[in-house]
C-alpha cells in the first residue's frame, strides 16, 4: 500500500534507503550542472537560527518577515515573532507521537497544524492564542487515511489532500475556518497506489479564488490535478516529464504557481538522494502541459520549492536532502546554496526574506538584497 510505505520512506534515514530504492537506470542523461549554475545576481544571505528543538522540521509557513510557524516531528511546532532572532519550540499536548507534516500560519496568534500517519494519526489542529492551546478540528477515522498537505485560499478557506483508496483521493475542504468537510466523492479517479508525498506540505497549491493544483506520484504515472471551482470538479494531466517516476517512491513532491497559467513543480525519487535527477518542470498553460527545466545542481529529489513573491525576476528556491539552490530565470539556470543540505521545506514571507526547514531542528533564514 502506498500510504504506509510513503510514511516509512519519508520517516527513515534517506541515505540508508537510497541504496535499496535507487533506480538510476530510469534516469535520462542529465545536463552538466556547472554550466547551468551561473547567474549574474548577487547570492542571497543564508543565516542559521536556533529553533530550540532537535526534531526534524517538515514544513514552514511565514506570515510576514517577523512571524513564522514551523511543524516538526515529535508533535512539535515552532514559532518566532522577531524574524527568527528567537524561536520557541513546544509540543502540542497529547501529540507526542505525531508528525506535523504541514503548517499554515495566519497571524502571530493563529495557525493550523496537519499531522500525517496511520488512521487516527491524521489530524488538523488550530490555535488562536499563539500556541498556548490547540483545538483538534478534524481527525481521520478510516485506517487507510494518509494526509499529505493542505493550502489556504484565505485565512478561513482551505483544501487538504490525502492519498487515495477505493480509487479516490482524500479531499477535505474548510469553508469557514471552523468545520472541515469531506469532499472525497468529488475526487478524480486515482491510479492504483497513487498518492502524494508528505515531505514539505507543498504538494498542493491554492490560488486566485478557487483554483488549486495537486502533484501526485507513487503510481505508474506522475500527474498534476487541477480545479478551478474549489474542488467541485477536477482535471488531470499526465504530461509530467520529471524522472525518475513510476515507482512507489517517486513522482511530484512539490508544486507552486505564480499565476493561473505559470507554475513549477519538483520531485523525483525521494529516497535516491545521491543520484542526479531530472527533478524540475514548469508549465505555461495552467498545468495542462509541462516541460523540463535544468535540473537542480544538487542530486536527488526536490522536496520543496517556491516562487519568491514580488521579485522582478522569476526567482525560485528549491531544496531537498541533497542540497538547496535558487534560480532567477524560473529554472533555466541554478545556483547552489553551499552546505545547505537535509532540508525538506522552503517558504517566503516577502520578496526578500524566507526560511528553510531542515533535519535535526535546523532552520535557516534566507535574505535577498536585490
Amino acid at each position: 500500500m502506498a500510504r504506509p510505505r510513503t510514511l516509512s520512506i519519508l520517516a527513515t534515514p534517506l541515505a540508508a534507503a537510497a541504496a535499496v530504492f535507487a533506480c538510476s537506470d530510469r534516469i535520462a542523461p542529465v545536463p552538466d550542472f556547472a554550466s547551468m549554475s551561473r547567474q549574474p545576481s548577487s547570492s542571497p544571505t543564508v543565516t542559521p537560527q536556533q529553533s530550540g528543538t532537535s526534531f526534524r522540521f517538515f514544513a514552514v509557513s511565514p506570515v510576514n518577515d517577523r512571524v513564522v510557524w514551523a511543524g516538526a516531528a515529535g508533535g512539535m511546532f515552532a514559532r518566532t515573532t522577531d524574524g527568527g532572532a528567537t524561536w520557541i519550540s513546544r509540543q502540542v499536548p497529547g501529540a507526542a507521537a505525531l508528525q506535523f507534516r504541514d503548517v499554515h500560519g495566519v497571524s502571530e496568534m493563529v495557525a493550523y497544524l496537519m499531522s500525517a500517519g496511520g488512521g487516527s494519526d491524521n489530524r488538523i489542529y488550530l490555535t488562536e492564542d499563539g500556541g498556548d492551546t490547540w483545538v483538534l478540528q478534524y481527525q481521520a477515522t478510516d485506517p487507510r487515511s494518509f494526509y499529505d498537505c493542505f493550502d489556504f485560499w484565505t485565512p478561513t478557506r482551505a483544501l487538504l489532500f490525502g492519498d487515495s483508496f477505493d480509487d479516490r483521493f482524500t479531499f477535505l475542504k474548510l469553508p469557514d475556518g471552523d468545520t472541515w468537510e469531506d469532499i472525497s466523492n468529488q475526487s478524480p479517479e486515482a491510479q492504483p497506489g497513487e498518492a502524494g508525498f508528505a515531505a514539505s506540505g507543498t504538494c498542493i497549491k491554492t490560488l486566485a479564488g478557487q483554483s488549486a493544483w495537486v502533484g501526485t506520484g507513487a503510481a505508474a504515472q506522475a500527474r498534476v490535478l487541477a480545479t478551478r471551482d474549489g474542488g467541485d470538479t477536477w482535471t488531470a494531466s499526465d504530461d509530467v516529464p520529471i524522472e525518475p517516476q513510476g515507482t512507489p517512491t517517486s513522482g511530484v513532491v512539490s508544486i507552486d504557481f505564480r499565476d493561473r497559467f505559470h507554475g513549477i513543480l519538483g520531485g523525483g525519487d525521494v529516497v535516491a538522494s545521491t543520484i542526479p535527477q531530472l527533478n524540475v518542470a514548469r508549465s505555461e498553460d495552467g498545468g495542462a502541459t509541462w516541460r523540463l527545466t535544468a535540473p537542480t545542481p544538487f542530486p536527488g529529489a526536490v522536496y520543496g520549492l517556491t516562487y519568491v513573491p514580488g521579485r522582478n525576476r522569476l526567482t525560485v528556491v528549491a531544496t531537498g536532502p541533497g542540497g538547496s539552490a535558487w534560480t532567477t530565470d524560473e529554472g533555466n539556470t541554478w545556483t547552489l546554496l553551499p552546505g545547505i543540505t537535509n532540508c525538506w521545506a522552503v517558504a517566503f514571507a516577502s520578496w526578500k526574506t524566507g526560511w528553510l526547514a531542515c533535519g535535526a531542528g535546523r532552520i535557516f533564514r534566507i535574505d535577498f538584497s536585490d
